[in-house]
């Protein structure tokens, strides 16, 4: 069966309420904004959302957010959107905030089929409060489950017709690790080519972890986030 999907709407078919979904992008850069979008259109909810931030207000995720269809948010960077501060202060939010790099391997983790790992980061905090703690080798470590999803959203830059994927500098980020971690994985891109028109070596993400493609219906650019 194609991965070439003819719209998001298309593509999203197999998400339901109460679904965990990664999503990629660091702030709007790299985040598939077609596919969040057209969740908003969606009457699902119940969603826990694994991202490094929940957009900004009332952009990207933010606006999902503001539909009131996610319930928990795991993530690291969530000040650049103020309404998540405030929906977890009226218990209207979940939130499970982890180290930026413990957020990357944790999902890098999930991709590669590990149940968890040790780690020294945030040893002696709050954010290790109710984790196991090992010493190894005389040094203190906490345990780290990995993060998997049901549905990832992806932004890359190029896919051929088979779905091998290319990215473009640093909208690159967590997309192609979030690949490997979901059962259900829609690639958002730029271009889609022919295939073997794309160089083996500039290749990414093989096309075995995606199963659904769309063309980018929404990019950002320096003024803003415009429809193409």
């Amino acid at each position: 069966m194609s991965k070439l999907k003819s719209n998001a709407k298309e593509a999203l078919h197999p998400l339901q309420s109460g679904h965990t979904i990664l999503v990629g992008g660091f702030g709007l850069i790299g985040a598939p904004l077609t596919l969040i979008d057209e969740l908003t259109k969606t009457d699902v909810n119940s969603l826990t959302v694994i991202s490094n931030n929940l957009g900004e207000s009332g952009r990207g995720l933010g606006i999902v957010l503001n539909q009131n269809k996610i319930t928990k948010a795991i993530g690291s960077y969530f000040t650049s959107n103020r309404d998540v501060g405030d929906k977890y202060l009226k218990g209207q939010l979940e939130i499970e905030l982890l180290p930026q790099g413990t957020l990357s391997e944790s999902i890098r983790a999930g991709g590669a089929g590990l149940g968890g790992y040790f780690t020294p980061t945030a040893v002696g905090t709050k954010l290790a409060e109710g984790k196991e703690e090992r010493i190894i080798d005389g040094k203190s470590y906490i345990f780290e489950k990995a993060l998997r999803g049901d549905i990832a959203f992806i932004r890359a830059h190029k896919a051929d017709t088979l779905g091998n994927l290319t990215y473009y500098k640093t909208a690159r980020n967590f997309n192609p690790i979030m690949a490997t971690a979901a059962k259900y994985v829609i690639a958002e891109v730029d271009e889609i080519v022919p295939a073997g028109q794309l160089d083996p070596e500039s290749i990414i993400t093989p096309h075995l972890y995606i199963d659904a493609i769309i063309e980018a219906r929404y990019i950002l650019t320096k003024e803003g986030v415009v429809i193409r």
